[in-house]
Parts: structure tokens; sequence; C-alpha cells
């Protein structure tokens, strides 16, 4: 069974890859320095697959000590790339600690890789390279904007630096997944979202709020040029979003892939922050308090995919509804308070 060294492993995102990487067949090699997430997620990964999977606790900027993984791993078939900060707002507010983690990690990686002719990557990027698009759907051909936030900024460099090596005469083949807003958990509802401190996505705050361990949830911004004046995203079940590193990886082990590819991983349907609101009281049948609030300092008005171009050449297609998505989330907010 190939490996796949996964970093950022224990996140959210990286924990459900983790899985379907080894209901596909792989074996999983977890890298992650647990600073956004608890090592407790690994009971839950190991209760799901009824076997533990190998986990390094290593910061991917520490060369050295991503250089001993590999050499203790030994023969690595490709990477996956989820090891990033991700708060938009926070990456607002301390830019620095984004461009340190999120571009010189991905720089320390590839020089690693390369020294150990590791040359199959799959790389976690996101819509906000798109800024704020003039037209959507977005396709994977939308031009990218200057970013929002430090944070959309940091996958827009990585973005630019992975395809500067692919032109560069480097053996490295990259797919960099564009996915949209990741949200639910795993139908066991042993791993999901975990936050630390206050969450900064909408739907863990919808669950901690119904939960009553928040006052209320607020909407930030009801004045968007939108139907209802609130942001509008395109939210994708996590285990869909999984699948989707998966396929790519498949992808990635054909004889001659491209050297950079990129794909919005997405429904293809946009959602209001109300609509998501009004779709979790629905999917629960839990009423929860919220109000209404300026303006988010980085936001996007509205954003949704166009995922042709992942539904025919990746052979990917989102099959979990937002309802779905929302019970999960819900579900695993419940377990979390046992």
């Amino acid at each position: 069974m190939s490996k796949i060294l996964v970093t950022g492993g224990a996140g959210y995102i990286g924990s459900h890859t983790v899985v379907e990487l080894v209901n596909a067949g792989y074996t999983p090699i977890i890298v992650d320095n647990f600073s956004n997430s608890e090592e407790r997620v690994l009971n839950g990964i190991a209760q799901i697959l009824g076997q533990q999977v190998v986990c390094h606790k290593v910061d991917c900027t520490d060369a050295k000590v991503l250089q001993e993984v590999f050499t203790k791993e030994g023969d690595i078939a490709g990477v996956i790339h989820f090891a990033a900060f991700k708060a938009v707002g926070e990456s607002v507010a301390e830019p620095l600690k984004y461009y340190h983690n999120n571009v010189a990690g991905l720089v320390t990686l590839l020089q690693v890789m390369e020294a150990n002719k590791v040359t199959r990557l799959v790389f976690s990027s996101s819509c906000t390279v798109y800024g704020i698009p003039e037209k959507l759907p977005v396709t994977e051909e939308t031009p990218t904007q200057k970013a929002n936030s430090p944070y959309g900024n940091t996958k827009k460099i990585d973005e630019e630096i992975l395809r500067d090596v692919a032109t560069s005469g480097s053996a490295l083949r990259t797919i960099a997944l564009r996915y949209f807003n990741p949200i639910g958990a795993h139908e066991s509802a042993l791993i999901g979202e975990l936050p630390l401190g206050v969450p900064n996505n909408l739907v863990p705050f919808i669950t901690q709020t119904a939960a009553g361990l928040r006052d209320s949830l607020t909407v930030y911004g009801t004045d968007y040029d939108t139907p209802d004046g609130s942001c509008i995203r395109d939210y994708v079940h996590v285990v869909d979003l999984a699948k989707a590193h998966v396929a790519a990886i498949k992808r990635l082990e054909k004889e001659e892939p491209a050297a950079f590819e990129v794909f919005n991983v997405g429904t293809g349907q946009g959602s209001s922050v109300l609509e998501v609101v009004k779709a979790f009281e629905k999917a629960t049948s839990k009423p929860f308090p919220y109000k209404t609030g300026p303006r988010r300092a980085g936001d996007v008005p509205a954003i949704y995919a166009d995922v042709t171009k992942a539904t025919e050449e990746l052979g990917f297609k989102t099959s979990l509804s937002l309802e779905e998505s929302l019970a999960s989330s819900w579900a695993w907010q419940q377990a979390l308070g046992k």
C-alpha cells in the first residue's frame, strides 16, 4: 500500500482525508504540530478505522525534523499538504504569523520533497485566490485577484510558487484543490471540526450556540448585494472534500500528469449565511439565538464554484447535501458534550 504523507493530518479536513485514504487502500502518515488541533483526534481516527495511524509531531517549517520523518518512513509515494493557518480575521491582525507558517512551510516541504525525490503533491488551496470575483460562479479560468486578506494572499503566493516550480523543469507534479467552505463531520461523530477557542467559521459557531456554549450567533453584514443581504458561500461536506483529495492522488499516479493543475472543489451551489441558519434549524429542529452585526474585515460578499472541470477531469462530484452536512455537524457537537 502506497504511503501518503499528510501534513496537518490531525486537523479538520486532514483527519477526514486520512480516513478516506485508508478506505481507498493507502497508508497515510500524519505530520502535525498540533498548534490548531488536538491529539485526541487520533483516537477518533483509530476508532473509525479499527487501527492506529502513524503520526509524527512535527512543524513543517522545521526542515531538519521533517527530513527525519522522510528518512524514517522511507518510500513515500506522495504528499497532501494541509498544514496552514486559516482564520481570515486573525490573518488581518497577524500577517507575519501567516506568511511564516503558510508560505515558508510550503517552501521547506518542497525542498525536503525534492531532496527525497518525492514528486506528487496535492496542495490545499482555497477559493480565496479569486478575491472578489466579477462573475459567478467561478471557474478555474476565473482570474485570481488581489487577495482580500493575508490568509488569502498566502494561498495565492503558494500557488505561484508551485507554478514556478512546475515550469522550472522540476519533476514535481502538483494538483491544487481550490476548495470552498468545508462543513460537516464524519457520520460516526468521532471526528469533526474542533476549533480551539472562539470559532472563526460559521457552522461551529452555530452548533456551539445551539448547544448553549455561546450566547448568540452574529451574522456579520446584512447589507451585501445578495438576495437576503448576507454573504453567500459554497458549503461542501468535509467527507466529500476528503474524497476529492483521494481522487487527486489517483490522478497524480497516472503516467504523465500535468506539472501543475487546479480544480475547484465545491457543490456548485451558493447558500447565504441566513439560509444556512434556517437550514440548520430545519435539519436539527433546534432553533437558536442569532443577531445581525456590521461587516467583518476580509469577507467576500459572494462566491461559489463552477465544478464542471472537477466532474469531467478529476472524476469527482459531491454527494452530500447542505442539510446532511449540518445534521452531521450537530451530531458531532452533541458528541463533544458527552
